[in-house]
């Protein structure tokens, strides 16, 4: 039985502790599907400390920053799966959209978003989707930077649709805004 959690809330949050700790109180084996790309010295060092908080867990990562449905289909082993975070798989397709000198349009968005949610119903455990929300602020000022707020906005709404749980976390603590199927 496929069941999708989807987490959310704000930079520094808590969501993926949140996440993290949801995960392993399901059963393992336990799969780590990571979509942050290695650009600079700091992310290096900010995934060196992710990978070492899953250490002690018996994680499996994966490293997939665009195709997430694929990412599930090699995760099929793993009863309980952590996607760590849509925010940056959005980022990903509109840098990949940029540097194929073609525009990324919501209906793109919406389309890759329909694939991840299929690939999570036919995944036979519990798929945690961290993303985060960027609407709480103010309008960014540039073009790229709206465009991003606003497909990251739509495919967190299609996801949580979709969701049996949605989990928003402000200040570390969570708030659920939806619970179906609760472990």
């Amino acid at each position: 039985m496929s069941r999708m959690i989807l987490v959310t809330g704000g930079a520094r949050s808590g969501k993926s502790a949140y996440a993290q700790g949801l995960a392993e109180s399901l059963p393992g084996p336990r799969t780590y599907v990571a979509t942050c790309p290695v650009t600079d010295a700091e992310i290096a060092e900010r995934i060196r400390k992710h990978r070492q908080a899953r250490s002690e867990q018996a994680w499996q990562t994966l490293e997939e920053p665009l195709d997430l449905p694929a990412a599930l289909t090699q995760a099929t082993g793993s009863p309980t799966v952590l996607i760590d975070c849509l925010t940056l798989w959005i980022n990903n397709l509109m840098y990949q959209a940029a540097g194929d000198n073609r525009p990324l349009f919501e209906e793109d968005v919406h389309r890759s978003c329909q694939a991840l949610i299929e690939a999570v119903q036919r995944h036979p455990g519990t798929v945690i989707v961290v993303s985060g929300e960027v609407g709480l602020g103010i309008v960014p000022e540039n073009r790229e930077a709206r465009l991003f707020r606003d497909l990251l906005g739509r495919c967190n709404q299609l996801l949580a649709a979709s969701a049996d749980q949605v989990t928003l976390v402000a200040c570390g603590l969570p708030l659920h805004l939806k619970q179906e199927n609760l472990p």
